[in-house]
């Protein structure tokens, strides 16, 4: 009897439900492009079902060889290490199975390309006569504790900048790192463009997305004389859905290579020299398929308190963040700074 395959998508999971049933309706994409694989899918956080549940029903099903993917644009903790160790985790139980884990969507043709259209569709929407030289383009990445995913979102801007030819390019995150959108979009204003085009790199909406368009209306609002243009996020954009269903495929063909050179946990990132050789190990555990919906502002558990917001405003539990201080970072949300 020959190995049977099937393909398990890994989500963060969010408390935003429209986040979870686009999602769903991904997976349901993916599902499509692989039809000669039976395909499951579950979340890291609060959603459910939650990844274990997903593998499950796949070996239910008679699969022996699980093709594993995050369902994430970027390798940082989470792609790294919190699904890796929910996968190693249930490996280590049903040694029967075999799981192969896959890269992130990571910087791709197709992946520019999808956010390309996005970026047109909010400008043919928009309307107007500003020129493309007129324009300033802010790219507005997740923002992660990790700089080589974060300097992504900064590869897949000067791609964006330099395909449309923008005036300038510039790029903010929605949390974790610097600059934050507001800051961000304050000093973008200072540069003279008629009109700043806002795309948030992001697959989902939830709650960091809403709060990239609040932030946007907020600097619109002090600066009347530039036209802001706020562009919707990737979704189920078609180009997106292949490159998932190619990222499953190349860990069949051999090609599954995530980038470690610039990974901070095997080597000396300058300013992150301290965390090379961190375990692998989740820290999601507290939040796993508890739902989605308003959280309490705190809740306990074994013994500790959580007050922050799981939306991600910090990796939780990972190795502290050793710019978390920084003036036009996480603490400019607290102090009500821009």
């Amino acid at each position: 009897m020959g190995e049977k395959i099937g393909v398990m998508v890994c989500g963060h999971g969010s408390r935003d439900e429209d986040a979870v049933r686009e999602f769903e309706a991904v997976a349901n994409g993916i599902r499509a492009r692989l039809s000669h694989y039976p395909v499951e899918s579950g979340f890291l956080e609060f959603a459910q079902p939650i990844i274990r549940d997903g593998l499950d029903k796949l070996r239910e099903r008679g699969v022996t060889r699980i093709l594993a993917v995050p369902g994430m644009l970027f390798a940082a903790g989470h792609a790294k290490n919190d699904i890796p160790s929910v996968l190693s985790t249930y490996q280590a139980q049903h040694p029967e199975v075999q799981i192969d884990y896959g890269r992130e969507l990571a910087i791709d043709p197709k992946m520019i390309r999808a956010a390309g259209e996005r970026i047109k569709q909010a400008l043919d929407a928009a309307g107007g006569e500003a020129p493309r030289d007129q324009t300033l383009l802010m790219v507005v990445g997740r923002g992660a504790s990790d700089p080589d995913a974060n300097s992504n979102a900064s590869k897949v801007m000067r791609m964006l900048w330099e395909g449309f030819g923008f005036g300038w390019g510039e790029t903010c995150y929605s949390g974790v790192t610097f600059p934050l959108v507001e800051p961000g979009l304050e000093h973008a204003a200072k540069l003279g463009y008629r009109r700043i085009v806002v795309f948030p790199y992001f697959l989902f909406t939830g709650i960091l997305v809403k709060r990239i368009y609040e932030h946007t209306d907020r600097v619109a609002a002090r600066h009347p004389e530039i036209d802001f243009v706020k562009a919707p996020y990737l979704n189920d954009h078609p180009l997106v859905l292949d490159t998932f269903a190619e990222r499953v495929e190349e860990i069949l063909n051999g090609e599954n290579n995530m980038n470690c050179k610039m990974c901070k946990y095997r080597e000396q990132v300058l300013g992150f020299e301290a965390e090379v050789g961190l375990a692998q190990e989740s820290h999601h555990h507290h939040v796993e398929g508890i739902g989605t919906g308003e959280a309490e502002p705190g809740h306990h558990h074994h013994g500790h308190d959580h007050g922050h917001d799981h939306e991600h405003d910090h990796d939780h539990g990972h190795h502290p963040y050793p710019h978390a201080d920084h003036p036009l970072g996480p603490k400019s949300l607290d102090k009500g700074l821009v």
